[in-house]
């Protein structure tokens, strides 16, 4: 089967992240769009107005006569009817990964792998790539998340030359990617329903590597480059030995600035700097004017880094000989942001409500940094969301660890998402781990009236479930 051969197509789970970037691109190229998802929301919404076609109630009697292919998502289970009536009928079922797969690979690809960072550092080289319109590409990007940017998770320039694309682990589904240029952010343990130890998902982003197109480039955060093997591997981070080291790093509420240094021995060493007019390849460089990402956080920051090396290392790939590193400068200042994602809600001297999509230790870990570090002062409190009963019961203590900086400290109930509970893993359990003794569980429904009687200085929602769903009305009540 080839995307020619697909006219009209079926998306089981059409209402997540990724697989509404997936329906927009076939609405966006003339495709018939019908779909089924659990509840109706924002994106659901959107699509339907874009032309989709789409129920919310299991009925096989709303499936259209004519279907070329149906994608699907692991969170509809398998017993589910409608996924059994295409079993049945021998229609062409394909997972979201096998479909990007089919759609990068006629396609120079820029693929963003890792634990944490993958939406982040997928908006920012797209939004930088569609300001360097200059260089003459014309991009395709699928991003985890809605970039501010382009108040969108999909980006489609007409005739579209390059795709950005986040490279999923979970399932393995970025081992149908095989890009020019790949980043990975992170190796930190995580979906381990799917890998069962550590080691095996570093071992799968191994492989990830291995599919790097042979004159291709590997750009790895240094702290774990020794992890993976690859033969065109640049590093980026905060220690001497990264080709691109930062530094003098500034925190501000709304914004961080950062220098860069480069190593003689970078790979593409194809600058020509307005800062340093006889820039020769392979010299070092250090800049006295500062980089500014409109985004707080020292996560954010490798982020952004990872994004203009990887970006750096794809021109050089097209044969680019020289880059205006103050274009690229002006790129990074404009970047918005992703909504969920150090979300910035409401910002008063009285008042500061954050949003971010952390559902990890490790990214709830380098969140709450950024947000100490952004407000040293203020009383800082935390209400988490727990996302899968298996998460929680593979990182209960991490979780709790994590969690404990916070001044205050208040649970929800674990969301599930495709998982059946497993005894003992509970909020309840959660909480008993955490031995700042500022904490509490509390429902959905009682948050609101809680955060009305007990106003906070600074709050943050965290979570990857439906908790987003509460911050609208934290909002209108703050």
């Amino acid at each position: 089967m080839t995307l020619d051969n697909i006219n009209a197509i079926y998306f089981l789970g059409i209402g997540g992240i990724g697989m509404s970037a997936l329906a927009r691109f076939f609405l966006h190229q003339g495709k018939q769009v019908y779909g089924y998802d659990l509840t109706s929301t924002e994106i659901t919404s959107q699509l339907t107005e874009e032309g989709a076609t789409i129920h919310f109630d299991e009925a096989v009697s709303k499936i259209p006569p004519k279907v070329d292919v149906v994608v699907y998502t692991p969170a509809v289970p398998k017993e589910h009817k409608e996924y059994q009536y295409f079993v049945e009928n021998k229609i062409p079922l394909l997972k979201r990964s096998e479909v990007l797969g089919m759609i990068c690979q006629n396609h120079p690809t820029i693929a963003v792998a890792g634990t944490h960072g993958k939406t982040t550092t997928t908006a920012v080289i797209t939004n930088t790539l569609t300001f360097l319109r200059s260089y003459g590409l014309t991009v395709l990007s699928f991003i985890g998340g809605i970039a501010k940017n382009f108040n969108s998770n999909f980006v489609c320039e007409p005739r579209f030359d390059t795709v950005i694309v986040e490279a999923d682990e979970f399932d393995r589904s970025f081992l149908t990617l095989h890009p020019q240029v790949a980043i990975i952010t992170s190796l930190d343990a995580d979906h381990l329903d799917v890998y069962g130890e550590h080691k095996h998902l570093i071992e799968s982003f191994q492989l990830f590597a291995n599919q790097i197109q042979p004159s291709g480039t590997l750009v790895i955060f240094d702290e774990i480059a020794a992890q993976i093997e690859h033969p065109n591997k640049v590093t980026y981070g905060f220690s001497a030995q990264a080709h691109y080291q930062i530094y003098d790093i500034q925190y501000f509420p709304t914004k961080t600035v950062f220098k860069i240094k480069n190593k003689p021995d970078t790979l593409s060493g194809i600058f020509q700097l307005h800062e340093i007019p006889h820039f020769v390849r392979n010299d070092e460089w250090d800049l006295a004017v500062p980089f500014t990402l409109n985004v707080s956080g020292k996560h954010n920051v490798l982020n952004a880094v990872a994004a203009m090396v990887a970006t750096i290392e794809f021109l050089s790939w097209k044969n680019v000989k020289t880059i205006d590193l103050q274009t690229l400068r002006t790129s990074l200042s404009g970047f918005t942001g992703v909504k969920r994602r150090f979300d910035v809600r409401i910002q008063r001297d009285d008042f500061i409500y954050i949003d971010d999509y952390a559902h990890h230790p490790e990214a709830i870990k380098a969140f709450l940094e950024a947000v100490k570090k952004s407000y040293p002062l203020k009383k800082l409190t935390g209400i988490f969301q727990p996302h899968l009963y298996s998460r929680t019961k593979d990182f209960a203590q991490e979780f709790a660890d994590s969690l404990e900086v916070l001044d205050e400290i208040i649970l929800l109930d674990i969301y599930p998402a495709r998982e059946k509970p497993i005894e003992g893993i509970t909020s309840s359990f959660l909480l008993s781990l955490i031995k700042n003794e500022n904490k509490k569980l509390l429902k959905k429904e009682e948050l609101v009236s809680y955060l009305q009687k007990n106003k906070p200085e600074v709050l943050l929602t965290m979570g990857a479930g439906d908790i987003d769903k509460m911050v609208g009305a934290i909002e209108l009540m703050m």
